[in-house]
């Protein structure tokens, strides 16, 4: 039986109750576990969260068996009228169990097949403890490191966050969403959530819809081409209409515009959020407004099964319009196999070890060397070093927030791994923390290793910073250290871009080593020694200070001397700061040099109607590792469409490569520049590409100028 007709005959079985019930998501809640058996076998609950608390990113929830998970499909499955079975969600968002970086560490190692494989075996893991689905990948575009979900976040850029959505989707679903080791994805939070004025939390968002198409909907325009299988709606406004009651987001452009044929779900108790937000006088009005947005199940509100029978039989919700959302919903689960498969096996093995290889992997490459003065790094084996720091050991804060299942005998602190890699080298610890101790050891030492950084206490959901300077005491102590005399190489794991104008100058080489999950300590001391030569490069621009938030280097031109804001230190925003990044986009160092030739491009002349046709303007260099090691690179290919009918950004970026580059070789790399590279949504929402100037960058960062120019006639 085809699945459209299978779907028929379950609704055609399905009471207006039961209909209602595949659109309510309920949590888990232990001390409620009868009464939720006794739902499902009514047919009022179509989907558990497997959590016990909206804040499930820092709240340790209780952990389901998966013979408890059986157990209410079971009654699903054989007790309940439909025999629907349960769809399991969890926020599996950058591991389960053994712990990738967290998601904007990931974005900085600029490698989407690594990311691809990473998410593939953690949606496995999960798989194997009874997950159907997870609340992931987040694409929020990001320009406000105060705000504490920028750390589950792509950045600030739409290409590189569009691509990272085809990674993650691709690594949870697999070719086939329905082999037991794949799960759906939920691509969120929709939409200019990562707005929020002044980073706060959950707070409104000015955008219009022309920054909303050209910035913030890329990432999403992706993941529906992808097949994402669900959309959460963002807690937030926009521009003054409540994401979660939009017709025009949800339904026009999310549904029929971009084609999304998965379920959208909202945010926890979103929907009863509308009346808190003053569009709605009652929770049965939040009900109407949401449901007939377009929004179709929701998320532990408990609303549309008290509100939603009764608004279909006063006729202010169609029953077609309620039989579209539970098909969708059912879509999902046939997909999923569940109907056929909904037990998960008790034995499931996991190979623990290819996911300690895979976390490790991704942590080396996401990894950012900032600074390196007169090659400080990579260390001798056989120095003598003084590693402290209030980092050196820890372990939970490495793993960062959003890691509800997690095993710490698998994290590894500093100060155990480095001397692993190194044991020939003399060390210098102490276990009291005190700072006088501390600089005891410095002056034993050849060299210093400061691990510094943050809690994932303060990074996550809720938890919006108004500094984003190192934590009280540290900045102290490195300029502590400096004062020593010794070379200090300062490795920062933070969750997000932290401001180093106050410490940068008394930092030799910093490595920035983030919140990098269960190996972060042997990713960095891998780099540290050189056994690894770093490759990461920043997917955010880290400012010098906090007051130049927001600072993102694809801006549009001010008419002004623009770049004093980016780029130029004789003209500056501040009378009290250069007006440049600390660290721009696409930055970062490596233990080896590489050289580019001049950008060239296949012609200097492209017409509107060969680019509607599918032709590309090809831009190519050629790049050459000078120097002595063998590295990866991240070549990238920036444009900036010179005279439009609405401004565009100076620079915009529209390809990257990843590639290994041995000493001495020299290979070619080629970027492909098209409609879908060159266009742009104007004022009338179409997407266009207009006569005029275009000029290609290709470099090692944003600010790169090797330059090439052609026109599209």
């Amino acid at each position: 039986m085809k699945m459209s007709d299978r779907i028929d005959s379950l609704l055609s079985r399905m009471t207006l109750k039961q209909k209602v019930g595949q659109l309510n998501q309920e949590m888990l809640d232990f001390r409620r576990l009868e009464e939720i058996k006794e739902k499902i076998r009514k047919g009022e609950i179509g989907s558990l969260i497997l959590v016990d608390s909206a804040f499930a990113g820092h709240d340790k929830s209780a952990r389901a068996s998966v013979e408890v998970l059986n157990e209410l499909q079971r009654i699903a499955m054989e007790e309940s009228e439909c025999g629907i079975p349960i769809i399991y969600g969890k926020d599996v968002i950058h591991g389960h169990i053994i712990v990738l970086p967290v998601p904007l560490a990931l974005a900085a190692s600029f490698n989407m097949p690594l990311i691809k494989e990473g998410y593939s075996a953690i949606a496995e893991a999960a798989a194997a403890d009874g997950i159907h689905w997870s609340f992931a990948p987040m694409l929020d575009l990001s320009r406000d490191p105060r705000w504490g979900r920028i750390i589950e976040s792509p950045g600030e850029d739409p290409y590189l966050g569009a691509q990272i959505a085809k990674a993650i989707v691709e690594g949870f679903q697999g070719e086939d969403l329905s082999d037991p080791k794949s799960i759906a994805a939920c691509a969120k939070h929709y939409i200019g959530y990562g707005a929020s004025e002044g980073g706060r939390d959950y707070h409104k968002a000015e955008i219009s819809d022309y920054t909303l198409r050209n910035y913030y909907l890329r990432a999403f325009k992706e993941a529906v081409k992808s097949k994402v299988s669900t959309v959460m709606t963002s807690f937030n406004e926009v521009s003054g209409q409540p994401v979660s009651s939009s017709y025009y987001l949800l339904t026009e452009l999310l549904k029929n515009e971009l084609g999304f044929e998965g379920f959208v779900i909202s945010d926890w108790e979103a929907i009863k959020q509308l009346k808190k937000q003053g569009v709605a006088d009652s929770m049965k009005d939040c009900v109407y407004l949401a449901f007939n947005a377009g929004l179709d199940m929701d998320m532990v509100d408990r609303l549309y099964i008290q509100h939603l029978e009764e608004l279909v039989e006063e006729g202010k919700v169609s029953m077609e319009a309620l039989d579209e959302s539970v098909r969708r919903v059912l879509n999902i689960k046939l997909k999923l196999g569940l109907f056929d498969h909904p037990y998960t096996k008790c034995d499931a093995p996991i190979d623990r070890s290819k996911l300690r290889s895979l976390s490790r992997e991704a942590a080396r490459e996401s990894m950012v060397l900032l600074k390196n003065d007169n090659n400080v790094l990579p260390l001798s084996k056989n120095a003598k070093i003084a590693l402290i720091g209030p980092m050196v050991n820890e372990r939970r804060a490495l793993l960062g927030a959003w890691t509800l299942d997690y095993d710490l005998d698998e994290v590894k602190t500093f100060r155990e791994a480095l001397p692993e890699i190194a044991p020939e080298a003399e060390w210098y610890t102490c276990d009291s923390g005190l700072v006088d101790d501390e600089l005891r050891m410095i002056r034993r030492a050849d060299v210093v290793v400061l691990v510094l950084g943050e809690s994932h206490e303060v990074t996550g959901e809720a938890r919006s910073l108004t500094s984003i300077e190192l934590p009280v005491g540290q900045a102290e102590l490195v300029r502590k250290a400096r004062s020593l005399g010794k070379p200090v190489v300062g490795v920062i794991c933070c969750g997000r871009p932290v401001a180093l104008d106050n410490v940068d100058d008394c930092l030799d080489a910093i490595l920035y080593a983030w919140h990098g999950g269960s190996q972060t300590a042997y990713a960095a001391a891998d780099i540290l020694f050189g056994d690894v030569c770093p490759s990461g490069k920043t997917p955010v621009t880290f400012p010098r200070v906090t007051g130049q938030i927001p600072i993102y280097y694809n801006h549009p031109s001010s008419g002004r001397y623009v770049n004093g804001y980016y780029g130029e230190e004789a003209i500056n925003n501040y009378e009290d700061c250069l007006g440049s990044p600390m660290y721009p986009f696409g930055y970062g160092l490596s233990y080896t040099s590489f050289e580019y030739t001049e950008c060239k491009l296949s012609s200097d002349k492209i017409s509107l109607e060969a680019l509607e046709e599918g032709e590309t303007i090809k831009a190519s260099v050629l790049v050459t590792n000078t120097g002595n090691m063998d590295g990866k690179e991240v070549v990238q290919c920036y444009i900036r469409d010179v005279c439009a009918s609405m401004t565009r950004p100076v620079k915009e970026l529209k390809g990257f490569e990843k590639i290994l580059i041995r000493k001495g070789q020299t290979v070619e790399i080629t970027f492909e520049l098209g409609k879908e590279e060159l266009g742009f949504y104007n004022k009338d929402r179409n997407f266009v590409v207009e006569k005029g100037e275009f000029e290609v960058y290709i470099g090692d960062n944003c600010l790169t100028q090797n330059k090439a120019v052609f026109e599209v006639i």
